[in-house]
């Protein structure tokens, strides 16, 4: 990429909706947390098109599966007519809780789209963008539970010694387990959460955590800081690997964060559009910023999706799209290492079971 925009290359698609299914999807994560996505299918001229909503969190009368929308989707288009079509449809029964949700909806149809128009052309995304797609690094995500511990990150550890970790940071982390975390030397990124708006309860053990982490993990991403001028000025030598997640929706958010960073975490449902998903990635190419992925729990194709783009933008970083398995508490067999070879499909936009 020489910092244009790759999205010119698949706005002319040609694409024919025919229809519209939804499919429940579910998986227990660690915690005995119930995951619940909806794969949106959309079919025509003998083929089908993948995408997955991960907006929902339970099954409360708003999920796809549950209200089954019928939209007027049928029809021919381009990708990027459909696409500006969609944008002036109403996908939710009422208005959701949270504006972050529009855009995760908006992406499953988006990335069902761009699916199905590329197997109706009998192309692969990699192909039509002109990349070669290259092996994916990934990390596992986690926290370290209620009552903070180094052993989900052990029994990880044990069971594939090559893995490595995201971890969300909390306040409650007293400066041995930091210093247990940091001897295993399997640490990449450390997520602060800093920037959903979390009420900070102790601000002085919330400052005092920051301290450990830093002086223990030197060479470690630091995502989502908190915006607290105290936090803030402890980052101020940092800035090189401070990077933001929930600010980045567009390009234009590249430069409004609290703290001038460098890195950018990718995540495409929540951008939530093909254009401005590009135009991220353009941005970042001119400025050479670094850039990794993010996932939201995909359980389905949006997974294999979001390793794809990976593969293609951003490879060798730590990216946060380790194999859905890698979520549950103690998932079955063996699990894949990093770095995942790459499995496009010969058509579409997925990436091969």
């Amino acid at each position: 990429m020489k910092g244009e925009s790759l999205w010119p290359r698949l706005a002319g698609l040609a694409l024919i909706v025919e229809g519209c299914g939804y499919d429940r999807l579910h998986a227990m994560f660690a915690d005995e947390f119930e995951r619940i996505t909806t794969q949106v299918r959309l079919v025509g001229a003998g083929s089908d098109g993948l995408g997955e909503d991960i907006s929902a969190f339970r099954e409360d009368g708003t999920t796809l599966h549950e209200t089954r929308p019928s939209l007027p989707l049928e029809g021919e288009w381009t990708l990027a007519s459909f696409c500006d079509h969609l944008a002036a449809l109403e996908l939710w029964p009422e208005p959701p809780a949270w504006d972050g949700a529009w855009r995760y909806r908006n992406w499953a149809f988006e990335s069902a789209a761009l699916d199905l128009a590329l197997r109706q052309a009998g192309r692969s995304l990699h192909d039509v963008l002109g990349l070669t797609p290259q092996p994916v690094r990934f990390v596992n995500s986690l926290g370290l539970g209620k009552q903070p511990s180094i052993e989900p990150v052990r029994r990880r550890l044990a069971r594939s010694p090559g893995v490595r970790f995201k971890l969300d940071a909390e306040a409650t982390w007293g400066p041995a387990l930091v210093e247990e975390v940091a001897a295993t030397g399997a640490v990449d990124t450390i997520d602060f959460k800093g920037q959903y708006g979390i009420e900070v309860k102790d601000p002085e053990a919330l400052a005092e955590m920051y301290d450990h982490v830093l002086a223990a993990f030197p060479d470690a991403y630091l995502e989502d800081p908190h915006g607290l001028p105290e936090i803030e000025q402890r980052l101020g030598d940092h800035l090189e690997r401070v990077s933001y997640d929930a600010p980045i929706r567009d390009a234009e958010d590249i430069g409004a964060t609290p703290l001038a960073a460098r890195i950018v975490n990718v995540k495409p449902s929540r951008i939530g559009s093909l254009r401005r998903l590009f135009d991220v990635y353009a941005r970042c190419a001119r400025e050479r910023r670094p850039m990794y992925g993010g996932g939201m729990g995909e359980l389905g194709v949006g997974r294999g999706q979001i390793e794809l783009l990976a593969a293609l933008f951003h490879a060798d970083a730590p990216n946060d799209v380790a194999p859905s398995a890698y979520n549950e508490d103690d998932p079955p067999g063996c699990l894949p290492a990093s770095p995942l070879a790459p499995r496009p499909e010969a058509t579409g936009f997925r990436w091969a079971a």
